[in-house]
């Protein structure tokens, strides 16, 4: 007799994002997709049974903030990272790439780029992945309508400091770096012609306009080059600290209004402010919501932020842009947070090596370690530990890091344990600690600024559309992510 389901998971606690409770539930899987949610399915009626144990299931997190082939080459790097995602409880992971130096290092028009990153990937990736696009060159904007339309990529970034500011830190030679002609700029009025673009896209593709974005990193490249001098010659800051200060909050504040005023200007309705840093930061992405509330405004935080700051004990593992703050921003973005003005939380994943991230003549030199770190193997555990203390429910912790970003981004069959929804499922401990410990993830970075934190909630077993990828320390099975052309259809039940 056949079974009409491929799996259940019996005794699980699941945790569903827009409810006040967890209720112990078993959960029936039929070809990837959530079948069944009842308090008793009979073991019988499946070809494969798992026991939860009364562990949390929540649903996979959506890692909305990656950047995969950054600093080492695409299809090596999402092997690794892709793994160190399913260890976290990362089921779908979504990643900012462009043309320029670093990733595939080349320039000219993405119907040529993008047929190479998505071979690169293919088969590769252990967790479903996607991709947002940042138009570098004038004629990107032109592609828009392309990417989104062939390629299922309807968001799109822009980095704000780019054209006057390097990645790493001050620099002559922003051209080069971006790889754009004589003719090009990056800058705040080719912004506004990519908002331009986008709206036009909602215009003319009404059954896309919910999900094409823009999403911006937020600062100011002239603030950032004049307060880096100051700090050079400050002797008295180091470090952190120095960064933090030659990166200053008000940076990023200025950034978020020029951002929302060319939101308004240009009627492109989805705005996300990505990896918001500091209190500045916040107080301007929420006013600039109270002044342009027809815009559909979402704000990110990341985990890095989150769980780290100005004090943690290796400098040069933790710089990343927007910096890590002191302590005081950093219970800023907590109450942002448990107050319901953060829409999600990433990791702003980005695998830089212990060869790469600083240099082998001066390694405490903050000003000569480049920018990014690894960091979505934590994503769920960091919210889950820090969030429980601070009296963060579960539920929300769930829209936070699964349903929000799958709404906003297009990804209509993720983001919630319900019948229809991908069985996209990540099992937790929430009182089991453990010390993070980098030789301990399946990264290939090597070394991590969270080292030595104690962290309470651990990944158990992470389900990808109902396979299991990761269980008990131990990542399973062949690599079985898909690509995410967005919008997804949508689930039908």
């Amino acid at each position: 007799m056949d079974k009409p389901f491929d799996l259940v998971i019996k005794n699980a606690r699941v945790v569903r994002p827009k409810r006040t409770a967890v209720d112990c539930l078993d959960i029936a899987v039929k070809d990837g997709r959530i079948e069944r949610l009842a308090p008793e399915i009979a073991a019988e009626q499946a070809k494969e049974v798992f026991d939860a144990k009364n562990l949390l299931a929540f649903p996979g997190c959506v890692d909305a903030h990656m950047h995969i082939g950054i600093y080492q080459p695409l299809a090596l790097d999402a092997i690794s990272e892709s793994k160190a995602a399913a260890m976290g409880g990362v089921t779908s992971s979504l990643n900012y790439i462009r043309t320029g130096r670093y990733y595939l290092n080349r320039n000219g028009p993405y119907r040529a780029f993008m047929p190479e990153v998505l071979k690169q990937s293919e088969g590769h990736f252990w967790v479903d992945y996607g991709y947002h696009i940042a138009p570098i060159e004038a004629g990107h904007i032109e592609e828009m309508e392309h990417l989104a339309l062939e390629h299922g990529v309807p968001s799109f970034k822009i980095f704000m400091f780019y054209g006057g500011y390097g990645l790493h830190g001050r620099s002559n030679d922003q051209a080069d770096f971006l790889m754009i002609g004589p003719e090009d700029r990056y800058d705040i009025a080719h912004f506004e012609f990519i908002m331009r673009s986008a709206q036009r896209l909602m215009a003319a593709h009404p059954e896309l306009a919910a999900h094409v974005s823009v999403s911006l990193h937020c600062e100011i490249a002239e603030i950032l080059n004049a307060y880096t001098k100051i700090v050079e010659r400050d002797r008295t800051l180091t470090g952190l600290h120095a960064y933090s200060a030659a990166r200053p909050p008000h940076s990023e504040g200025l950034a978020i209004w020029i951002a929302s005023y060319l939101a308004n200007e240009t009627n492109c309705l989805n705005i996300n402010l990505l990896h918001l840093s500091s209190r500045k930061a916040i107080d301007a992405a929420w006013t600039m919501q109270q002044v342009f509330p027809h815009i559909a405004f979402r704000r990110e935080v990341t985990v890095g932020h989150l769980l780290l700051d100005t004090d943690c004990e290796c400098p040069v593992h933790a710089k990343v842009n927007p910096p890590i703050r002191p302590r005081a921003d950093v219970e800023a973005l907590w109450d942002a947070v448990l107050t319901r003005k953060v829409d999600w939380i990433v990791s702003d994943h980005a695998c830089c090596s212990a060869e790469q991230k600083w240099s082998k003549d001066d390694p405490d030199n903050i000003w000569l370690a480049k920018a990014g770190f690894g960091g979505t193997e934590y994503l769920l555990s960091g919210v889950l530990s820090e969030g429980s203390k601070r009296g963060m429910s579960y539920n929300h912790m769930a829209e936070l890091l699964s349903f929000n970003p799958a709404q906003r981004f297009g990804l209509r069959n993720k983001g919630d344990i319900a019948p229809g929804f991908d069985a996209d499922i990540a099992l937790v401990d929430p009182h089991e600690s453990f010390v993070v410990r980098a030789e301990q993830s399946e990264s290939k970075q090597g070394y991590t600024p969270f080292e030595g934190q104690e962290l309470t909630g651990r990944v158990k077993s992470t389900f990808l559309r109902g396979a299991l990828t990761y269980n008990d320390g131990n990542v399973v099975g062949p690599a079985r992510g898909r690509y995410l052309r967005r919008p997804q259809p949508g689930h039908d039940k």
